[in-house]
């Protein structure tokens, strides 16, 4: 049996501002928000003695009068807009069921989806025969809720180009409290890879491709070999964002972009040692101090 035996290192001196540790606005269930009567109740509160106090850990939100908590870890509750990767699960009757780490299955009619070709016309019933040639179950997709439905499922769309069906790449799958709302989720990051940053916290790692093929309508997926340069960038990037989100830091790309530059002084497989993975996490939180001082 083969045991990894590790000597020990000299680590470099990494100072972190002490507002990085002392973080008002996390709360755990029982704490006192405020005993201000002029706020409204939201997700996450009720009140006790007419105090506001939280029912779940997490992150106090205020918007105007009204507070509430954001769990730091749940299901993804989907918004309109919000950019998703999901799993086909099933092929039903003109729709597929899409596995977004949510409560419910997400839907994908056929209607949202674009005709390969991009045609523009009603989807008739041989359109629906033939609804596995464009996706079939275990296929991965990016998506954009489209609307919610009462019982909170999610209805997806898939109509304009940058959504499809995904190709090559590497799934990982992190808690949706880690990702940052941004105007956009789809990155092409200059070491080499893209990346997509769903809201529900599945993120697709993909070498960046070289040409677009917009004539597909979303459904062409390229079965090129991947080189051995983009694999181990892929790779590299997948344990970066493991190590990331163990130490519980937001995703977008200038933080996966500042941890990936601290760690290429180290191997691939060592990013996941647990003093490794510290001492490249610290390193990016102080980068991303200085970004922001």
């Amino acid at each position: 049996m083969a045991a990894d035996m590790r000597l020990p290192t000299i680590r470099k001196p990494v100072s972190l501002t002490a507002s990085a540790f002392d973080r008002k606005d996390l709360v755990v269930p029982g704490d006192i928000i405020t005993s201000d009567t002029g706020f409204m109740r939201g997700h996450g509160t009720y009140v006790d003695e007419e105090k506001l106090t939280a029912s779940v850990a997490g992150e106090v939100q205020r918007v105007d009068k009204l507070i509430c908590v954001r769990p730091l870890k749940t299901r993804f509750n989907g918004e309109v807009g919000d950019v998703v990767v999901g799993r086909i699960t099933e092929v039903q009757q003109k729709r597929w069921k899409v596995e977004t780490n949510s409560r419910l299955d997400s839907v994908l009619l056929l209607s949202a989806v674009n005709l390969p070709g991009g045609e523009l016309r009603r989807r008739s019933a041989e359109d629906e025969l033939t609804m596995r040639e464009y996706l079939q179950e275990g296929d991965l997709i990016s998506a954009e809720v489209q609307s919610v439905f009462s019982d909170g499922a999610l209805s997806l769309h898939t109509r304009s180009l940058k959504y499809g069906k995904l190709g090559q790449g590497v799934l990982v799958q992190l808690s949706p409290s880690l990702i940052k709302r941004q105007k956009t989720h789809f990155h092409n990051l200059p070491c080499g890879a893209s990346i997509i940053l769903g809201n529900n916290g599945f993120v697709w790692l993909y070498p960046t491709p070289e040409q677009q093929e917009e004539e597909a309508g979303g459904f062409y997926t390229s079965l090129e070999p991947v080189s051995l340069s983009d694999r181990e960038v892929i790779s590299r990037l997948r344990n970066c964002l493991l190590a990331l989100a163990a130490h519980k830091v937001l995703l977008y790309d200038t933080s996966v972009l500042y941890c990936y530059e601290s760690s290429v002084h180290h191997q691939v497989k060592d990013i996941l040692k647990p003093e490794v993975m510290e001492e490249i996490v610290m390193l990016t939180q102080q980068k991303l101090l200085e970004q922001e001082g």
